[in-house]
């Protein structure tokens, strides 16, 4: 279920994904789309904002491939629990960019105040 990865000199071609299980992949599929139409979910958030960009499907791929990943963590340590980061992976994106935006203009010399807009 992993995406492909084919590049040649800087040049991207064809990402076919990989060969597997064929049952691993349509029940993977089926639970991205399902994760996709979830509210309050990181897996929701990222669907959305792959989707918007790449496309459906390959948005299926890439949160299916999120889902395995979770699952192998979990299986690999017993001990371990799944945390929901929530829906706020978008409100940490947003402060992250604006982290370094601010970094962008100090470096050249400016001193940056940011007023949320509507307040003084």
């Amino acid at each position: 279920m992993c995406p492909g990865n084919d590049e040649s000199a800087g040049k991207r071609r064809s990402g076919k994904t990989r060969k597997g299980s064929p049952w691993l992949r349509a029940a993977l599929a089926e639970s991205a789309q399902a994760a996709g139409c979830t509210k309050s979910s990181s897996l929701q958030a990222q669907y959305r904002r792959l989707a918007a960009r790449r496309g459906k499907q390959r948005a299926t791929v890439a949160v299916g491939h999120t889902i395995l990943r979770i699952a192998y963590h979990l299986l690999q340590d017993p001990a371990s629990v799944y945390n929901e980061r929530g829906s706020d992976v978008t409100e940490r994106e947003r402060q992250a960019i604006e982290r370094g935006l601010v970094q962008y203009l100090q470096g050249f010399g400016n001193t940056v105040v940011l007023h949320q807009l509507g307040t003084t």
